[in-house]
């Protein structure tokens, strides 16, 4: 590039600029708003178009407004978009936490309590399959994971049923959904 005295440059590789004062061949002398006096090769400068360090045809006063407005415009909040089956779908939730089955735990043992809420399993699942509700989600909490193991442990029992961890982001590690498959043959 060439280089002209009193030519307004910077340093690509370094925060510097400043104004040529002399070039002797391939080197470049020169002074920073600073005062300082330094040397570079022409390969380090690049041209500047006004003092302000940047070129008029790179950032104009226009084109920044411009992203500053585009920036502060008001964004719609995208929603994922679910298939109509998704929408439509009917998921049964029930809730196993013990304080939602009776009103007090005062005279139970952890025996009944675990006894209380594998029935409460079982009927919910039961009513599930004769009204033909396709999924359904129990909620047992995280805890032990003793409720969970002995939810599996029923679930296994129904050929016409698959159980997976529910959904992460709604329910959590504390919740299983079971899908109930509904034209099977005994």
């Amino acid at each position: 590039m060439a280089f002209k005295v009193n030519d307004f440059v910077s340093v690509l590789d370094d925060d510097l600029s400043g104004t040529v004062k002399r070039i002797q061949g391939d080197v470049v002398y020169i002074e920073t708003n600073d005062g300082f006096e330094l040397s570079f090769h022409r390969n380090e400068l690049i041209l500047m178009e006004d003092k302000s360090g940047f070129g008029k045809s790179i950032f104009s006063e226009r084109s920044f407004k411009e992203v500053v407005a585009e920036k502060e415009k008001p964004k719609r909040k995208q929603t994922p978009r679910k298939k109509p089956k998704e929408r439509n779908e009917v998921i049964m939730e029930v809730d196993l936490h013990i304080h939602q089955l009776v009103t007090s735990t005062k005279n139970m043992s952890n025996f009944d309590m675990l006894t209380l809420q594998l029935d409460t399993a079982k009927r919910k699942l039961e009513y599930a399959m004769a009204n033909r509700i396709p999924k359904v989600v129990f909620i047992h909490g995280v805890g032990e994971g003793v409720l969970k193991l002995e939810l599996e442990y029923l679930f296994r029992r129904y050929d016409n049923i698959k159980y997976y961890d529910a959904n992460y982001q709604k329910y959590g590690l504390g919740a299983t959904e079971i899908y109930i498959y509904q034209n099977t043959k005994s």
